[in-house]
């Protein structure tokens, strides 16, 4: 059902990002991913061993001129973009509001938020007037519970995330596009070492994996065209939900 389905991944080098490209890839589908490093972008491309089916560039999502550029190279390598997941994000270490500094609030909001936006503007045009697509914005459980864990900037920048979507996807709903927000609990990610406290290698295996959120991102992107999944909230089975 995805053969040759174009699919975006921003933020696809690394943690959610990689595991959503490699199954995307392993569908069938066509994956173009981003990711700021070129080192990190070109091993997660190899890693992911889906000759023809996976290609990667850099992308910092906060840059609109390297937003611009990468969805024209997107475009020229895969076609245009029929599945854009928005995976991109990071968090900081001082997360309080008395120890954070201001040009880490910039960077956060920059890129969770504003980096989401870029993103979905460049794409959106061209799904409106094919009258379809479908965009999956992988905010946090943070983006509907401001929680201490995630961080004041953080928290900020994953319920602005999570109102963009909701906002976007009422208005293109006509257009045939739609827009889904994903909201993961604790999943084991590189972004885990931004914690003020260590994360044991125990804790790391007992929460969510990338391919867990993975197989979850492309089954909806299976649903047929007239289904829409406005949210969808997963953890692990021991992370407390309130």
């Amino acid at each position: 059902m995805l053969e040759n389905t174009s699919v975006v991944v921003t933020g696809g080098a690394s943690g959610i990002g990689l595991g959503v490209a490699r199954a995307f890839a392993l569908a069938g589908a066509k994956v173009a991913i981003g990711g700021r490093r070129s080192e990190v972008v070109e091993s997660a491309v190899a890693s992911i061993q889906a000759p023809g089916r996976i290609f990667g560039h850099v992308l910092d999502v906060a840059d609109r001129k390297q937003v611009t550029s990468f969805f024209q190279w997107s475009e020229q390598t895969i076609g245009e973009t029929q599945i854009l997941v928005q995976a991109a994000g990071i968090n900081i270490p001082n997360r309080k509001i008395d120890s954070i500094a201001p040009e880490d609030w910039d960077r956060v909001l920059a890129t969770n938020a504003t980096g989401a936006f870029n993103c979905m503007i460049a794409v959106l045009p061209k799904m409106r007037a094919k009258r379809s697509g479908l965009i999956i914005n992988i905010s946090s459980v943070a983006g509907k519970r401001a929680i201490a864990l995630g961080g004041v900037a953080y928290c900020a920048s994953k319920f602005a995330m999570t109102a963009m979507g909701t906002c976007v996807a009422n208005e293109v709903a006509e257009d045939g596009v739609r827009i889904t927000n994903v909201y993961p609990g604790e999943v084991n990610t590189p972004i885990l070492d931004q914690r003020p406290t260590p994360v044991s290698a125990e804790h790391k295996q007992r929460i969510l994996q990338p391919e867990d959120v993975a197989s979850m991102i492309v089954a909806v992107a299976m649903l047929p065209a007239n289904a829409h999944v406005p949210e969808i909230v997963i953890k692990p089975v021991t992370q407390v939900y309130f």
